[in-house]
């Protein structure tokens, strides 16, 4: 029987079997941010020991940087002593930091992928949970804790139990107005936020194989909320094409050798898997959260479901979702007064998904509506660079967002961008916590980017297909 993705380069990088039953596992790339790295760096100083391998260990800025004034030293105090903090240890320790004032910077899922870092049959882990965005590229990539951003900068490895594999198939063809966005949050709507636990995700089918890197991130970046600890897709022409010339991306013959590798580590056809999944994709529309976890959600045209539509143990949670939402059972999402509109973050602040919007609003007379507070947020600053060489920051701006400077901003508002009271946002971030955009009564709707720019012209959540006139499937 053959093997999975998972399957062969967990093995490829297993170091050992550990006497409490787990692996040693090597990391071929850490990626570090600023906010789970000083501590990390701290124990490397008392205990005495060195990075081992630094040129496997690749640093960025972007929960803390503000997207207004990046001025230093930065107005928050604290910001401003982990920028240093990540200045100084990757310094002294030798490890690779991509500055701002390179215009290197950006979200460390995003720069990661757009430097060629992140490449098929890797292992990589990140002090972020949204690491399995990397996934997209055929890697087994692991959002990890302080401790352990610890024990790989100083011996490149980790502790870890083999996980289940399950296949999630989407065949067919995705109907006009339904985005990336859609797909993830449908398979968590379906599967539910604490499915995935024990699994890694191989996501797969008509739909993933046309889909772009971009796309293929988006979903990857989403595999954690369902429980799992990674996601990803085969390697195949569409990845290496997007990894071709890349910075850190193999050359001349070393590329071939690359390739051929890649290849052999893609999922054989006869691959045993754990479990099964498959969907049409002509059955997912639009979607939107309406609680507290992004598997709570519905199309955009669906109502909230009851209490009872849950098993038992689910119940409680549900309710917490109505007070804390204020909406009840049966209510339709459709008509929700909105008053912030967030367009970026890891899972949707890519090139792409600006041009997703721009695509539906050159040209045309959109006005954010007058009560919204409207965001636009490039994902690093080679995004902004790209945005700007096309004109996409004057759209936006003509059409009523504040277009502003790289980083994480309103996804989880460790950073000036941040809902005030009881404000709603339409988001294209990836989590809808409570309190998760920086308002501890805030209110979060998950969706699209195309679905958030709709929403913000209409002041309330609307069908982004009746906004933008997006015509149906020929014959459908």
């Amino acid at each position: 029987m053959g093997k999975s993705l998972y399957e062969k380069v967990f093995d490829l990088h297993t170091v050992r079997r550990l006497p409490s039953g787990q692996y040693q596992v090597m990391m071929g790339l850490q990626m570090i941010h600023e906010v789970t790295s000083p501590q990390a760096f701290s124990a490397l100083r008392e205990r005495g020991w060195k990075v081992m391998y630094p040129e496997r260990n690749v640093a960025t800025v972007d929960h803390i940087i503000p997207t207004h004034n990046q001025s230093r030293p930065l107005a928050d105090s604290l910001a401003e002593e982990m920028l240093q903090a990540i200045e100084k240890n990757t310094e002294e320790f030798g490890i690779t930091y991509l500055r701002p004032e390179k215009g290197e910077q950006g979200i460390v899922h995003i720069v990661g992928p757009e430097r060629g870092l992140t490449q098929p049959g890797m292992t990589i882990c990140c002090g972020d949970s949204h690491t399995s965005t990397h996934g997209a590229f055929g890697a087994l990539a692991f959002g990890i804790g302080t401790s352990q951003v610890r024990d790989v900068l100083a011996t490149q490895c980790l502790s870890m139990s083999k996980l289940k594999v399950r296949r999630i198939e989407v065949n067919g063809k995705l109907r006009p107005g339904v985005y990336a966005k859609d797909v993830a949050l449908y398979i968590l709507n379906r599967l539910g936020v604490k499915g995935g636990v024990g699994y890694a995700y191989e996501y797969a089918g008509d739909v993933f194989d046309n889909f772009t890197m971009e796309e293929r991130m988006t979903v990857c970046n989403m595999s954690i909320e369902g429980g799992a600890r990674c996601g990803y897709v085969n390697p195949d022409k569409t990845t290496y094409e997007y990894l071709r010339g890349r910075d850190f991306a193999p050359k001349g013959e070393a590329w071939d050798r690359a390739v051929a590798y890649w290849e052999s580590v893609k999922s054989d056809p006869d691959a045993h898997y754990d479990d099964v999944v498959v969907y049409d994709a002509a059955e997912i529309e639009p979607m939107v959260t309406w609680g507290i976890t992004p598997g709570q959600s519905t199309s955009v045209g669906g109502q909230i479901p009851a209490v009872t539509e849950f098993d038992a143990d689910e119940q409680p949670l549900i309710e917490e979702a109505y007070n804390y939402m204020g909406f009840q059972a049966g209510q339709p999402l459709k008509g929700t007064k909105i008053d912030v509109a967030f367009i970026g973050s890891c899972t949707n602040g890519r090139l792409s998904d600006f041009e997703q919007v721009i695509s539906l609003i050159r040209g045309r007379d959109f006005k954010v509506a007058p009560h919204v507070r409207a965001i636009v947020v490039p994902g690093s600053q080679a995004v902004a660079r790209e945005m700007k060489a096309r004109h996409y920051d004057e759209i936006f701006t003509k059409a009523g967002f504040d277009v502003r400077l790289a980083g994480c901003s309103m996804c989880l508002a460790m950073n000036p961008d941040k809902l005030k009271g009881r404000e709603v946002c339409a988001s294209s971030s990836n989590r809808n916590f409570k309190g998760r955009q920086g308002s501890p009564t805030g209110r979060t709707l998950l969706m699209s980017p195309v679905m958030v720019a709709a929403c913000a012209f209409a002041g309330e959540v609307v069908d982004a297909r009746e906004m933008f006139e997006i015509p149906e499937l020929a014959g459908a």
